[in-house]
């Protein structure tokens, strides 16, 4: 009865370590599958700065293993002037931020791909955009971000800072 019982629960540890390894193994395989996913992971939750000129929010969900979804808006006196919805995916190992704004480029999405990837920064680029060509998430800390679009406009050199505190 002893050796039985004994029996019984090394079989028990045996299979929940086994199935601890599994986790882990699959774990590890999402993110050899998708790294740049992976280094995204601290854009996810919401994000926000109010100011005198009007409030700014963007919110980040995780779709799945290789999506995200993002949302922004800019609120000036209970008007939402500006509006815009993105997608980060990973596609055959590239990452790229894919955005649409009402309004704009005949309402198709502008894909920008991935450049820089690290733990601290993402830069996204589309030369053939008009404006912007370059849009870059710089995390500062563990609860703020700086977003920045920037290229040509008119001609000249321009730059667009979007500073956000976790919401």
């Amino acid at each position: 009865m002893k050796q039985t019982l004994l029996l019984s629960i090394l079989l028990a540890a045996t299979l929940t370590s086994c199935k601890k390894e599994k986790e882990a193994e699959v774990t590890k395989q999402k993110q050899k599958d998708y790294p740049g996913i992976e280094i995204a992971t601290w854009l996810e939750g919401s994000w926000g700065n109010a100011s005198s000129q009007g409030t700014l929010s963007e919110k980040w969900v995780k779709a799945n293993d290789s999506v995200y979804y993002g949302e922004s808006y800019f609120i000036v006196s209970n008007d939402t002037v500006f509006a815009e919805k993105v997608k980060l995916d990973e596609i055959n190992g590239k990452l790229a931020y894919t955005v649409s704004v009402p309004g704009q480029n005949n309402e198709k999405p502008v894909r920008f791909e991935a450049t820089t990837m690290t733990d601290n920064q993402l830069v996204f680029e589309n030369p053939a955009h008009d404006y912007p060509n370059k849009i870059t998430y710089n995390k500062v800390g563990t609860d703020s971000l700086v977003a920045e679009i920037s290229g040509t406009k008119g001609g000249k050199p321009a730059s667009e800072l979007f500073k956000m505190k976790k919401q």
